[in-house]
């Protein structure tokens, strides 16, 4: 068996990109099955991070906001456009946390709705999502419609036009689901929204950088991602931030902030919002917290969706080749769609025993991640993971439940 993963390995189009990533080669991590959760560090951003330190910012000091650092957020979106959004220019930009993005983006959508009461996700959205549309609507005084998914599951488009109405004011989906990798019809979705005359607000944070996104062509109204998954930005890099072209104009976020403002260095009284996506900006953002992204992004926009999205599949496919092989007759469970069709770049799967053996991994060198109530993600990262790991991971599983 393990041949086999050496066989796979050895014929992976894309084998030579894992040599790019730090700690690839670090004994003490046998099987790094984690990178939906915080991607590895490449090479070239040590690179670049500490040509940062010591050159633009060392060297230029002040003069790096006039030379390049102001339009980072753009330009870099831009670029992350391009390469896995299917988003045209002019339309993302890197900024807060998600959480601080997601309630500006909802904000702004609920706005552009006057008069309509409701707000539609479901019972399964990440947490995050799920709190801050609370508050949202405890703020506003809104109703939140539930969907009712399978946690094993996601939103389907029946499910969700059952619940949409002429009150809708904004439908949140994530894209692919945190728990299950459940891949959602976004075109399908989105249609239904409009016909209700609602926003959708796309959470794409599980599948940017694994799954193609067509943003333009799907219609989604206002998106928005982390960048420190499948983009390996680094604990906590800002977010980003996607806003239609067609709906700027009347875009109003809710946090006013200098740098967000129409010419932001006249320090003028009053807030009149710039044109465009520099509109989203608040304050100043983290200039050093968008380097790292900059090499995954460049990576794959020589890679390709295509052949990312197809090394995903591959590593899905693999990973439950084995579970079913070695793990269900131990009494795990697959709790994640088994039709690649309909599913992200993550595996999931259950066992009453997972919590405390996760643990036992990680001291191994073996890391997943849990997910409550009792399921081990897998999340197989198609520019760093290898066949290897994924042997070597489900085979520790293996011998913990064994033990």
């Amino acid at each position: 068996m393990t041949e086999r993963a050496l066989e796979l390995d050895e014929k992976d189009p894309l084998r030579s990109y894992r040599d790019k990533f730090l700690g690839s080669d670090d004994p003490s991590i046998s099987a790094y099955l984690d990178g939906n959760s915080l991607g590895r560090p490449t090479k070239a951003s040590v690179e670049r991070i500490n040509t940062f330190m010591t050159q633009a910012w060392g060297g230029r000091l002040i003069r790096g906001w006039d030379e390049q650092w102001f339009d980072l957020p753009v330009t870099i979106g831009d670029a992350l456009a391009d390469a896995t959004l299917g988003a045209a220019s002019g339309q993302t930009t890197i900024g807060d946390s998600t959480t601080v993005l997601l309630y500006k983006l909802a904000r702004a959508a609920i706005a552009m709705r006057p008069g309509r009461t409701e707000i539609v996700i479901d019972r399964d959205n990440f947490p995050t999502d799920r709190y801050l549309l609370e508050g949202i609507a405890a703020e506003l005084n809104m109703t939140l419609r539930w969907i009712e998914t399978d946690p094993r599951g996601g939103i389907t488009p029946e499910q969700l036009a059952e619940v949409v109405g002429e009150n809708t004011a904004l439908v949140v989906i994530t894209h692919v689901a945190y728990r299950s990798g459940f891949l959602v019809d976004v075109a399908e979705t989105t249609r239904i929204t409009h016909a209700a005359g609602a926003l959708m607000l796309l959470d794409v944070c599980h599948s940017v950088g694994s799954v193609p996104l067509e943003l333009d062509s799907w219609g989604v109204d206002l998106a928005v991602g982390c960048t420190y998954k499948y983009l390996n930005g680094g604990p906590g890099s800002p977010a980003f931030a996607y806003v239609r072209s067609d709906l700027q104009d009347d875009f109003v976020q809710p946090i006013w902030g200098w740098m967000g403002r129409a010419d932001p260095f006249e320090m003028a009284q009053g807030y009149v919002p710039a044109q465009g996506i520099r509109r989203v900006i608040s304050g100043t953002p983290s200039v050093f917290g968008m380097i790292a992204m900059q090499d995954t992004i460049e990576m794959i926009a020589e890679v390709g969706m295509d052949a990312i999205r197809a090394k995903s599949v591959a590593l899905t496919e693999y990973a439950l080749e084995l579970v079913r092989e070695m793990l269900v007759p131990l009494g795990v469970e697959i709790a994640s769609p088994e039709d690649s069709n309909r599913r992200g770049g993550h595996v999931t799967i259950d066992h009453p025993e997972f919590k405390a053996i996760t643990a036992r991994l990680w001291e191994k060198g073996v890391i997943p991640d849990y997910r409550a109530p009792q399921g081990i993600r897998l999340g197989l990262s198609p520019l760093s993971t290898s066949y290897r790991e994924v042997y070597l991971g489900i085979v520790a599983i293996r011998d913990e439940l064994r033990a």
